[in-house]
């Protein structure tokens, strides 16, 4: 779902075994088959070199996605030890069924290891990455030349390889046609930028006159393709076929449909767009009404909730707080969602979420991997308390091997997204209510630092947000528990 092209290697019991109810034996390719790309059992040793180029190459083209290769273990042996371990009886008399069984195992065993010892090409092969053709970019430069009110919509996969995301940041800001950001784009054009606008995007799209799908999908975050107007032309550009005409059967259809590298595209798009200049009176209109949504959200924030903290206002203070070297990961649900609306990554590769799946639980393990690669950033997870038991363990983790990041809870003591369609169906909150537990004292006893947030030290929110960066970048991981409560601000939001 997230599109990531990932290795994934697991364990097996030995080939002779397989199904013979050895230790932890189990049909594992059937359970990855439907979730990867490629799937492969390695059965001699001298395949191991070939079946991961192939694995990795597949990860990689076209769509990227998860590859599983599998070693059974008397792959991963010495020869020595599998030997040992096959039952091959040397000493004594052998009968004739003895004699049948030892030459089956040695002819196995060499099978096994036949050229497990000669060089092996190691060089990777070649990712395939499907590119929009010369006349289908053409006539999408002409379409959009003509255009009054034209729109882009980023998704996730404009920021894949080959072109870096700086790159994909310089085509777009040339083209300068108005650009809504979702999933691993947000931060593509930084904090702020004039042709980024981030509230009321159902309503620029009905006044939209040219829409490109920029690896947008049509799925649940467009309302299926409802959100586009009928008179609007839409240029689809998308590496995966069914994602590129995901309910095109429906609610819209492509006037052009590009099954193929979508930051390519937008490259060769600013370079065809020569002298195209969008009207300046269209990208006022959309940051004018973005502006008056900040504003709205403001006041929003100034409201007293009936008990605790207004979310919007940790929320906010947070976002000023913030450095320019900010890596922001999502985990959680309506905290998280009210959070997307309000916090401004602000670089290119900067915001991590659980995507179009949403995987709650993700935050450790994508805090961990984003401060390994990125060291020098401040790394901010954003958990609902919900999702924040999923991997709070994680917190061990960071002590342990001195990864310190930042955890801001956004404590409601419920599955607030849950509840919010539950109760007014079912006039019921049966399984969505939570406890306004003490989730500081969790980090403190993992080795890290906590505090919390609530109406007792409203006025030192900014105080303690800073100390919490200040603790982070001595060596500390924090986590912030901010006991909030319940506004109006997503109220009708169902995610479905």
């Amino acid at each position: 779902m997230a599109e990531s092209p990932v290795l994934l290697i697991g364990g097996a019991a030995a080939t002779l075994l397989k199904g013979r109810g050895a230790l932890q034996d189990i049909d594992q390719m059937s359970l990855f088959k439907p979730l990867c790309k490629y799937c492969a059992t390695i059965t001699k040793v001298r395949d191991i070199v070939p079946t991961l180029k192939t694995a990795l190459n597949e990860a990689q083209s076209g769509t990227p996605g998860p590859v599983f290769v599998e070693f059974p273990i008397d792959v991963l042996y010495p020869y020595d030890i599998v030997y040992s371990q096959l039952g091959v009886k040397e000493n004594g008399p052998v009968n004739f069924v003895q004699r049948i069984i030892n030459w089956y195992l040695r002819n196995h065993i060499s099978n096994l290891f036949a050229g497990a010892f000669e060089e092996r090409d190691k060089t990777p092969l070649k990712p395939v990455i499907p590119k929009a053709s010369s006349s289908q970019v053409q006539k999408s430069i002409e379409l959009i030349s003509r255009a009054k009110r034209p729109l882009i919509l980023v998704g996730s996969q404009a920021t894949l390889p080959p072109v870096p995301a700086e790159q994909l940041r310089k085509s777009l800001e040339k083209i300068g046609i108005p650009c809504f950001l979702g999933g691993m784009a947000r931060g593509l054009l930084g904090q702020y930028s004039p042709i980024q606008p981030r509230q009321k995007r159902g309503e620029a799209l009905k006044e939209a006159d040219v829409v490109i799908l920029a690896g947008a999908v049509a799925d649940f975050r467009l309302s299926y393709g409802r959100t586009f107007s009928r008179k609007s032309k839409i240029i689809a550009v998308n590496r995966n076929k069914n994602q590129l005409l995901k309910n095109s059967d429906m609610f819209w259809k492509p006037t052009i449909a590009i099954e193929g590298d979508v930051a390519s595209f937008i490259t060769e798009l600013a370079d065809g767009l020569k002298g195209f200049k969008c009207d300046q009176e269209w990208i006022q209109k959309l940051k004018d009404k973005d502006n008056d949504k900040e504003n709205v959200n403001r006041e929003k924030s100034k409201e007293k909730t009936e008990k605790h903290l207004n979310p919007l206002k940790v929320l906010m203070e947070a976002e000023e707080v913030m450095s320019d070297n900010t890596v922001m990961v999502a985990d959680g649900g309506d905290f998280v969602s009210t959070a997307a609306y309000i916090l401004r990554p602000r670089s290119p590769l900067h915001w991590l979420d659980p995507g179009a799946f949403g995987t709650l639980g993700v935050g450790g393990g994508f805090a961990l991997g984003a401060k390994l690669c990125r060291p020098d950033c401040d790394v901010w997870i954003i958990y609902g308390d919900g999702s924040l038991g999923y991997s709070i363990a994680e917190f061990d983790t960071f002590t342990r091997h001195k990864i310190p990041v930042i955890a801001l809870v956004g404590n409601d003591a419920a599955w607030t997204q849950i509840e919010r369609e539950q109760l007014p169906m079912f006039g019921s909150s049966v399984a969505c209510k939570l406890d306004y537990l003490n989730y500081e004292t969790v980090s403190v006893g993992y080795g890290g630092k906590g505090c919390r947030l609530d109406r007792s030290n409203e006025d030192k929110i900014k105080e303690v947000l800073l100390q919490a960066i200040k603790d982070s970048r001595e060596g500390h991981s924090v986590l912030i528990n901010a006991l909030i409560g319940t506004t109006n601000f997503r109220e009708g939001s169902l995610s479905v």
